[in-house]
């Protein structure tokens, strides 16, 4: 079976993108593929040439905006070629906060209070009682991500200085721990609890660089709060319609006692397969190689035109 695997584009995860196709690449070559490897810049007519002729399947290793957002996959569609990950508007949905914020609330699921803000809005003043979150409507990796807390004198400089866009999504900053599941296909593979070394946050660099976090699989928490993380993960995964392999990250609020809170922030249509990334360690721990999660992935690949 020949398999091209896309990976690198333009977006500001280009340097993940391009860590999970060396991964990918690999690991395919292991499981017995025949494997084309096409390194995206932003030439897509180059992309669209490099398909040619068509491949058995593609694999979508591309992260960020025009790799996770629809448009490759509007291009894969049209192509008429299978590729792995979800389809045009499952992607669209996730990568944009907002929209996908609007699907979680209408399917009963537990989010984060908060609103998209004009950035002239947050210039002029709080929108939200301290603390809160300032993150990017349509990026991924935690790109963007501020923290606006009791003192803080940012505000203003980051409406000013904000490069994603003409709004932000603010949202009320939740305390507790940072919990993630997997699911592949309809199965929730298990809930992982991420402790970044270099603080509360884990942001780009506690999610990609060695040793930026130590990840506990299971989550030691509640019973009922595993179970519900679980639930919520393949619910948000049926809600917006994905396919293959998501991953869902969650804040769980356990600072005034048990069960605590539970709350959806946002769900990653193509998790990273980098040595770092979390998807193939929940994998691993149901006995999955890396090489045989990749081989799932082109397994499930297809067309949704």
């Amino acid at each position: 079976m020949k398999v091209a695997v896309l990976y690198g584009g333009i977006s500001a995860e280009r340097e993940v993108s391009l860590s999970t196709g060396f991964q990918v690449i690999a690991a395919l070559r292991e499981a017995g593929f025949t494997v084309t490897p096409i390194e995206v810049a932003d030439d897509i007519g180059a992309v669209i040439a490099a398909l040619t002729p068509k491949p058995d399947a593609v694999f979508n290793a591309l992260h960020g905006r025009f790799g996770e957002d629809g448009a490759i996959q509007g291009v894969l569609d049209w192509l008429g070629v299978p590729y792995t990950h979800s389809g045009v508007r499952a992607s669209a949905l996730a990568m944009d906060k907002a929209a996908a914020k609007a699907v979680f609330v209408a399917n009963g699921l537990p989010v984060a209070q908060g609103r998209v803000v004009p950035l002239d809005e947050l210039e002029a003043g709080d929108p939200l009682p301290l603390p809160y979150v300032v993150k990017p409507v349509n990026e991924g990796s935690s790109v963007g991500v501020e923290f606006i807390r009791t003192g803080d004198n940012r505000r203003s400089d980051i409406a000013r200085t904000w490069r994603f866009g003409k709004a932000a999504m603010v949202e009320e900053y939740i305390p507790g721990r940072e919990l993630t599941v997997g699911v592949m296909g309809d199965r929730a593979l298990g809930v992982t609890e991420i402790i970044a070394q270099a603080g509360c946050f884990y942001d780009y660099d506690s999610k990609y660089a060695d040793g930026g976090s130590r990840h506990i699989i299971p989550a030691a928490i509640h019973p009922d709060i595993y179970e519900r993380a679980l639930d919520v993960a393949s619910s948000a995964h049926r809600a917006l319609g994905c396919r293959g392999a998501t991953r869902c990250d969650f804040r769980y609020d356990d600072t005034k006692g048990e069960p605590g809170r539970l709350v959806l922030l946002e769900i990653n249509t193509q998790p990273g397969l980098t040595p770092t990334s979390l998807l193939p360690e929940q994998a691993a721990w149901h006995g999955m190689s890396f090489a045989q999660l990749c081989a799932w992935m082109v397994e499930n690949a297809a067309c949704r035109a």
